[in-house]
């Protein structure tokens, strides 16, 4: 089966071996290649000069050139070509102050892991590998190349990198490599929030999320990171209801019963959804038992502070909120009167949380009446709208001269209840119903 970009960054590499340059596919595509994986994207590394590449890719953008790097475009799609280099020193713990063109070797010895650090003739298929890659594709291995601290040092995202890479290709990380990133795990807080942020979410959505906590733990990443996470361990719950151990084992196994592709606001609020505990921890001795007063409320807040501080859209940051204010309303379903319930699943969020309350009780106590309640609430409601247009509006209640203020919203709100609870069904007996009420009675 043809593959489009192959082809194209075969195309772009062809131009440049024409004119005479070293051309090589490098880093993850080789990886992927060598996986039996299809490349999302080919990184091209050459003896070329920036200005070399430019002048045989005239619609060429240079605005990575001070790096070496120069973004082409063929047939419509882009590709980074990067002039074989080896950096100088690394001034902020993310980028070199200068880079000095090079060898492929030495370009190969500079990069991060060894399973990123091979090369691949675009025209033969033969793989260039100067620093042991293959083996360590072979054994499953991130190994960083050469020594894992200076790597990690020169810029500290490749930490979390290694946790996003063993993570998503389940490899393990190398003891070494893995002594070192826990030497300077606090590091981590010198990168940008946004850039740790997104290898998170990278970590959070792939199948193997549960994988990726455990190793941010062990790293010392989750502690820098998200100390808040870490305070759940050793937080007792009541055995009646979580006989599955503290908080933290049981947050872990929710992320274990998550489908494949939860979405990442569902992922954050099960990260999330008792982090108020620690703080809200009661122990209620009339009654001998443990209780987090308020722990829906505390961890709600909780949650938006920690969004905010890691730069999450605000879209991302309500959604994952909601979950966690609303999952201990799950409990009350079967009690709610059917204007209420149906307005509780109309929200946006509802099929997340409604998640959210499967894995929290499969992740404790097993009791699933209430989930199983409001998939039969669900298909019930399937027929029609949820929440159909209201019988009344606005106009209906001044033509009737009803005080502007808290009168009119309450009415409105009352007459939807009933138009939810099917006791109003056309506009109509709507308008009758209004006819007979007293706006004395809605203040």
């Amino acid at each position: 089966m043809s593959d489009p970009l192959q082809e194209a960054a075969v195309r772009v590499a062809r131009r440049l071996r024409d004119a005479g340059h070293e051309v090589l596919f490098a880093g993850g595509c080789v990886r992927d290649r060598l996986r039996g994986v299809r490349p999302k994207d080919y990184d091209v590394a050459t003896s070329a000069r920036p200005e070399e590449v430019a002048s045989h890719f005239p619609r060429s953008d240079m605005i990575g050139a001070h790096f070496g790097v120069v973004l082409v475009r063929e047939s419509g799609l882009s590709f980074e070509i990067a002039t074989f280099r080896r950096d100088g020193a690394y001034t902020d713990g993310r980028h070199p102050g200068e880079v000095i063109f090079t060898s492929a070797e030495e370009d190969a010895r500079r990069r991060d892991f060894t399973v990123n650090g091979m090369f691949e003739d675009p025209l033969t298929g033969e793989v260039v590998d100067y620093v042991g890659g293959q083996a360590d594709l072979e054994a499953r291995v991130i190994r960083a190349i050469g020594n894992p601290l200076e790597r990690f040092e020169e810029d500290y995202l490749r930490m979390l990198r290694a946790v996003r890479f063993a993570t998503t290709l389940d490899f393990s990380i190398e003891p070494e490599t893995g002594t070192a990133l826990r030497t300077i795990a606090p590091r981590i807080l010198e990168i940008s929030p946004e850039r740790i942020r997104e290898e998170l979410d990278k970590i959070w959505l792939s199948p193997r999320r549960v994988a990726g906590f455990d190793l941010l733990y062990e790293s010392g990443l989750m502690e820098a990171i998200l100390p808040e996470l870490i305070a759940l361990r050793g937080c007792e719950q009541p055995p009646q209801w979580h006989p599955e151990g503290d908080v933290y084992v049981h947050t872990r196994l929710m992320l274990s019963l998550l489908d494949d592709d939860a979405s990442l606001p569902l992922v954050l609020s099960v990260l999330f959804h008792d982090i108020g505990k620690p703080p809200t921890f009661a122990y209620d001795e009339a009654n001998d038992r443990i209780r987090f007063n308020a722990h829906d409320k505390v961890g709600a807040e909780m949650t938006r502070r920690i969004l905010r501080r890691l730069k999450y859209s605000n879209a991302v940051i309500d959604a994952a909120v909601s979950g966690v204010k609303h999952h201990m309303v799950f409990k009350d379903v079967q009690k709610m009167r059917t204007a209420k319930l149906k307005r509780f699943m109309a929200r946006d969020t509802f099929e997340d949380e409604l998640e959210l309350h499967r894995v929290d009780c499969a992740g404790s106590h097993g009791k699933l009446d209430n989930h199983r309640f409001l998939l039969g609430k669900r298909e019930e409601f399937a027929n029609e709208p949820i929440i159909p247009p209201r019988l009344l509006n606005g106009h209906d209640l001044i033509e009737r001269d009803w005080p502007r203020g808290p009168e009119m919203r309450n009415v409105l709100i009352q007459a939807q209840d009933l138009q939810l609870e099917g006791e109003l069904t056309s506009r109509e007996e709507a308008l009758a119903w209004l006819d007979r009420q007293d706006p004395a009675e809605y203040r």
